[in-house]
């Protein structure tokens, strides 16, 4: 196999998260024992600890049935069991979306969401909030076979009266091949449960990869969470073809209203996978004529889903199982499976890493700064106070006199000036109650009530339509507006910035950047994954008001979290823009105050002097000190952020992604 593969990759990813969860953590452990930060440092510090624990790496196997998607999955993660884990057989293995994934603390277990729940318009993700709601099955991890007796459950099925299959979704009675399924008493199987989760305790699971074993088109259409949330929001999707069947009908609808070919620089990469290539083995064929058929077919389906020949992989599946169970590297090449293990190993990993970077980054070199910029007033301050009280060597009462002057002068100065400040945080309150109109959850929930009610009162389509097109519209024109209000407070607190450290030397570095372009990037996401699905939808009947309904439930809460996102992210940086500027105007009223504290003393008593520059001086090297283990800290913390990945050598696999 190739020098660096997917698992081991994904291992050197983790090690550098904790390794830089490590750092991050001693940061926060001197600021908060040197007493450098404020609350909300320590917070939004711990924000970033969280977010690199919670972190997740998801890839998403999508297909029609009996492409092979399950064995792919084996083939690629749970090889080293020595058997499958997940079932693999011929005809459909999956009927329900499949988690696979590992929550420390919870028990080994497949939890299934019966598909009864499908009658109501509670999306999956509410039902995980009710535990209760869900049947749990013990994982035996000691035992393969029972493990595998466990998987099972994801192909039960059921049979229902076609009624209750279209109150589900999951019937359309316009669809003449689905009239063609209800048998002679008038029912029609369908999938016993809407989803799985397996928690289990792999060591990539456990690592933070989540894999997301998908059922066919009729599944992927009628489950809101796979269309809004869990494929789109998936890092990598693997699209599963059968070199046999080539690309069918059903292939290209899955993927033209469900996956398609992600824009560059959208952070979500899109592969195709031509898998049963050995069904083309042929022993009459030379190995020239097979390669060319294979290459003739992964052309093809390049052509036919528009993307480039490069991220199409012809591979066995079936075959590279069998050759890693077996330890045979002749049949492991032949089956191609490295070569996509590589491709996803060189590229995503790497992106997945240099967006968590990003993350950490922007909030540390912030908290760093403003740490470095309060210490550097303090070394100012003290500076300027050991100055003026070392010139105070015989020098008599009248000239200690008048330095006290000064000092008192300066300070009645410095605070005078505080009323533009305290005038600048007048509009800033006023900008601030403004951005908070737009994006506030009052008026989203709002537009939710009115959406909602305008879908029920529509008796037609275009209604419908309209209806759900004018939602999108008018939070976007919030989030727009809410832009508009950003890029004012960002210009004004600049100013304040540059005043205070022109007029008053202090220390600060440029309000940290901001914008609403994430939020409106996911509201585009989510508009055009409805368009797909529901843009060219000309008549409703009972089953496709249903699935409307449901599917605005899913839209709502992808884009209110959105919302809420923005929310929070706002909030701290609104604290992150003003606590450094309010820090160091505090640190220099202390500072004023102490210097005026030190000459009185002088004044007072004389005999003081000496004692009190050996006070600065003690207090000027434990500055230093503090200085120096700042410095030690922001060095070891680049030095994590800017290590790369391990094995990030150049290859002609690959794909391109930017997340």
């Amino acid at each position: 196999m190739n020098s660096v593969n997917l698992v081991e990759r994904f291992q050197l990813y983790s090690s550098w998260r904790f390794a830089l969860s490590a750092a991050i953590a001693r940061f926060r452990d001197w600021m908060s024992d040197e007493g450098i930060a404020d609350v909300d440092g320590i917070t939004r510090i711990q924000r970033v600890l969280d977010r690199l624990a919670e972190d997740r790496l998801s890839i998403a196997f999508v297909a029609e049935f009996s492409r092979g998607k399950s064995e792919l999955i084996n083939a690629i993660f749970f090889a080293d069991y020595g058997r499958r884990i997940l079932p693999s057989s011929a005809g459909r293995t999956t009927m329900c979306p499949t988690e696979l994934l590992y929550n420390e603390g919870e028990p080994p277990e497949l939890r299934l969401l019966p598909i009864e729940t499908r009658a109501r318009t509670a999306g999956v993700a509410e039902y995980r909030l009710y535990p209760d709601e869900w049947t749990r099955i013990a994982l035996d991890t000691g035992s393969g076979d029972a493990m595998l007796e466990a998987f099972r459950q994801v192909s039960a099925t059921k049979r229902v009266r076609a009624s209750v299959a279209s109150q589900y979704g999951l019937f359309d009675p316009r669809d003449v091949d689905a009239r063609a399924a209800v048998a002679a008493d008038g029912t029609i199987e369908i999938p016993a449960w809407r989803h799985a989760i397996i928690n289990f305790p792999h060591p990539l699971l456990a690592q933070g990869l989540v894999i997301l074993d998908t059922p066919g088109l009729n599944a992927i259409g009628a489950e809101p969470e796979l269309t809004f949330s869990l494929i789109p929001n998936a890092h990598a999707v693997l699209f599963i073809l059968a070199a046999d069947a080539g690309v069918t009908k059903s292939d290209i609808q899955v993927w033209r209203e469900h996956i398609g070919a992600a824009p560059k620089g959208s952070g979500h990469a899109r592969l195709a996978v031509l898998n049963k290539i050995d069904g083309l083995w042929d022993e009459l064929k030379s190995d020239g004529e097979i390669e060319t058929e294979i290459e003739k077919q992964a052309a093809d389906v390049a052509r036919m889903l528009g993307l480039e020949r490069r991220n199409v992989f012809p591979i066995s599946a079936q075959k590279g199982l069998v050759a890693k169970v077996n330890e045979d590297p002749d049949l492991l090449a032949r089956s191609r499976l490295p070569a996509l293990e590589t491709a996803l190993s060189r590229e995503l990993i790497p992106a997945k890493q240099e967006m968590v970077r990003d993350f950490a980054a922007a909030e540390l070199r912030n908290l760093i700064a403003a740490a470095q910029g309060l210490l550097a007033t303090r070394v100012a301050d003290a500076k300027a106070q050991r100055d003026e009280l070392g010139s105070l060597h015989h020098k008599n009462q009248g000239t200690m006199s008048g330095m006290l002057a000064r000092v008192k002068a300066e300070k009645d100065v410095f605070e005078r000036n505080l009323t533009q400040f305290a005038a600048i945080r007048s509009v800033l309150s006023r900008n601030t109650d403004t951005l908070f109109m737009h994006i506030g959850m009052d008026a989203f929930r709002a537009e939710v009530e009115g959406t909602h009610a305008a879908i029920e009162k529509s008796a037609f389509s275009a209604g419908i339509i309209d209806a759900m097109r004018g939602f999108f519209a008018r939070n976007r024109a919030h989030l727009e507006a809410a832009n508009r209000v950003v890029a004012e407070i960002t210009d004004m607190m600049a100013a304040m910035y540059q005043r205070f450290s022109e007029d008053f030397t202090l220390k600060l570095a440029m309000p940290r950047a901001f914008s609403m372009l994430r939020y409106l990037k996911e509201l585009d996401r989510v508009e055009d994954s409805f368009n797909r699905r529901f843009g060219t939808m000309s008549l409703i009947t009972n089953y496709e008001r249903t699935l409307t309904r449901r599917f605005f439930e899913v839209i709502a809460s992808r884009i209110q979290l959105a919302f809420e996102i923005a929310n929070r992210d706002s909030e701290g940086w609104l604290r992150a823009i003003t606590n450094p500027l309010e820090g160091q105007i505090k640190e220099r009223q202390q500072s004023l105050k102490r210097r005026l504290v030190s000459i009185k003393r002088v004044h007072e008593a004389a005999d003081t002097l000496e004692e009190r520059l050996v006070e600065l001086e003690d207090a000027d090297r434990d500055l230093m000190r503090q200085v120096v283990a700042l410095e030690n800290l922001r060095l070891e913390i680049e030095a994590m952020l800017d290590q790369e990945m391990l094995g990030q050598e150049a290859g002609p696999a690959g794909f391109d992604v930017s997340l």
